[in-house]
């Protein structure tokens, strides 16, 4: 016998209704969730946004305060627009003062380098020697400021009578990169080593330079030691 076909059974409309009303329901708790998801997520990058943008402008005026000071200390330090005359130790004493607030505002290799720029003037060895070694840790790619510490360096060790140690500045002044200090580390080198008594040792370093750097301005210097005149 055939099958019986059966007939589907329509919803009653009450039925339906409350189907609709349900996935309503539901589909608004989902927008709600997903409002509130939204909501949270803007209210962290609305709080980065104002972290990083505080960050850069505390920076920012950090660095300017700090401008401010270092370039205070710079007229100090050699004795410009000064509305009334400073004696020598005032004067770098002043200008010492003004550079360390400068490098406490904001860590800076040209405040730390006049720091011990002003050590030195005062004759204030030890403490120019310290702040030329933190300097050189800190700052040992600063191609501006590296070879200029290490010869500050070298004077302070001639000043405190180490000659050796002198020396070895010397040294790693002319073993940076680059040329462009090198002939004024061998002329230097050359001078400490005939300050010594060491003459063929100075010699060889008088021929370098006048072999790798003809052109230098302390050539001249150089040949004259090497031919064995006086200078004058």
């Amino acid at each position: 016998m055939p099958k019986a076909i059966k007939k589907r059974i329509a919803k009653k409309p009450a039925d339906a209704e409350e189907e609709v009303k349900s996935k309503l329901a539901h589909l608004q708790d989902t927008l709600k969730e997903r409002q509130k998801t939204v909501l949270k997520y803007g209210a962290i990058i609305l709080v980065v946004v104002f972290a990083v943008t505080g960050f850069l402008f505390y920076t920012y005026s950090l660095q300017k305060k700090a401008k401010e000071l270092e370039y205070e200390a710079y007229k100090i330090y050699y004795n410009v627009y000064q509305k009334q005359p400073l004696s020598r130790e005032e004067q770098y004493r002043k200008a010492l003062d003004m550079f360390k607030k400068a490098y406490d505002t904001r860590k800076s290799p040209v405040s730390l380098f006049y720091i011990a720029g002003c050590y030195y003037e005062l004759g204030q060895y030890d403490d120019a020697l310290n702040a030329l070694k933190d300097f050189v840790q800190r700052y040992s790619n600063e191609g501006k400021f590296i070879p200029l510490a290490y010869q500050k360096m070298a004077m302070v060790y001639l000043k405190k009578g180490n000659i050796n140690e002198a020396m070895n500045a010397i040294d790693s002044m002319y073993n940076l990169k680059g040329d462009i200090y090198k002939d004024f580390a061998l002329i230097e080198y050359a001078r400490l080593l005939e300050r010594e008594g060491k003459t063929e040792e100075a010699k060889k370093k008088y021929k370098e330079l006048t072999t790798q750097f003809p052109d230098s301005p302390f050539s001249d210097e150089a040949k004259i030691k090497l031919s064995g005149k006086k200078e004058g």
